[in-house]
């Protein structure tokens, strides 16, 4: 039965808002609770709940190889590309964070041709150039709440890689037949990686529960149930009832979301500056989506699953 076009609106906005205000609750999340620890319950949790439902709806027990692709896509995608952005979101503001995500894009083309000689069109070319030179101004020397963005921004631009070269390998490992179960699996992987990242730097040793505020949970829990799950789930339904053209628009929806909720209700600042780059690398994402997406037999991925590529990173 064909889906009403209420059912598909409703599941895009779902995906636009959700996914577009993680990066605002990340911010929230980071302020009281320790970066890593918080991204590792987070995955750890939604990919435990993700697998359980999983298997409890038949899909058949994951094979050793899927563990392997698992472990990789999961580390590349949540270890590298979301532990970027919950370290990142410390220094500058989640609607500099969404805008730098956005260039998983740009790196996914390169990537492509790289690898495996898809050479893109021109217009996709000009979108990549046009990104890039978005990305050098918004990064240009200049301050931003009283930080430099420089440093954050070079590591949120190697998250954006992170999760595109996982994006890339994960097309052609074996996984499981059902998206939810490999989503689940990548969950976990990734959250076992962010556990351990988190030991390594000392955030159980230095972190003090009752210095964490109401906030920062309800902002967590809100990325576990809202970001992972809800999000997850009704991009997979419109994968399977709606045209990849209209699914991907949420590729550069996401970051006019995230730039407006972070003004909106965190009093990030706004400049012509950021506005003006932020038309640069939301047309020049706008384009190559628009480009590329006949071409596709699935939505492209910036960055939080092809079971987890297929989402966003924040």
């Amino acid at each position: 039965m064909q889906p009403s076009r209420l059912s598909v609106a409703v599941a895009l906005g779902i995906v636009y808002v959700v996914w577009g205000s993680t990066y605002l609750a990340i911010r929230h999340a980071v302020e009281t609770l320790p970066p890593f620890s918080m991204a590792a319950v987070r995955f750890l949790v939604a990919g435990g709940l993700l697998y359980a439902w999983a298997r409890l709806r038949g899909a058949p027990p994951p094979r050793p190889a899927h563990w392997k692709t698992a472990a990789l896509v999961g580390s590349l995608l949540l270890l590298g590309g979301n532990g970027a952005v919950v370290w990142a979101e410390q220094y500058v503001p989640s609607s500099l964070a969404a805008l730098l995500v956005t260039t998983t894009s740009l790196w996914m083309v390169l990537l492509d041709w790289g690898a495996r000689g898809n050479r893109p069109s021109t217009g996709v070319l000009v979108g990549v150039v046009a990104g890039l030179v978005g990305v050098g101004y918004l990064l240009a020397p200049g301050e931003i709440e009283g930080g430099t963005t420089f440093v954050p921004g070079l590591v949120l631009l190697g998250g954006a890689l992170s999760w595109a070269v996982g994006s890339v390998l994960g097309r052609d490992r074996e996984k499981p037949d059902s998206p939810l179960l490999g989503a689940g699996m990548e969950m976990l992987a990734g959250g076992v990686g962010l556990l351990l990242l988190a030991i390594l730097v000392g955030e159980p040793q230095r972190f003090d529960p009752a210095g964490a505020s109401a906030a920062s949970f309800a902002a967590l829990g809100y990325l576990v149930v809202a970001g992972s799950l809800v999000g997850f789930t009704a991009y997979s339904w419109l994968l399977r009832h709606a045209p990849i053209s209209v699914v991907s628009t949420y590729a550069y929806v996401n970051p006019v979301v995230a730039v407006w909720l972070g003004w909106a209700l965190a009093g990030e600042a706004l400049s012509a500056r950021t506005a003006a780059a932020s038309a640069i690398i939301i047309g020049s994402v706008a384009l190559i989506t628009t480009l590329q997406a006949p071409r596709r037999a699935r939505a492209p991925a910036p960055l939080e699953e092809e079971s987890v590529s297929r989402g966003a990173q924040g």
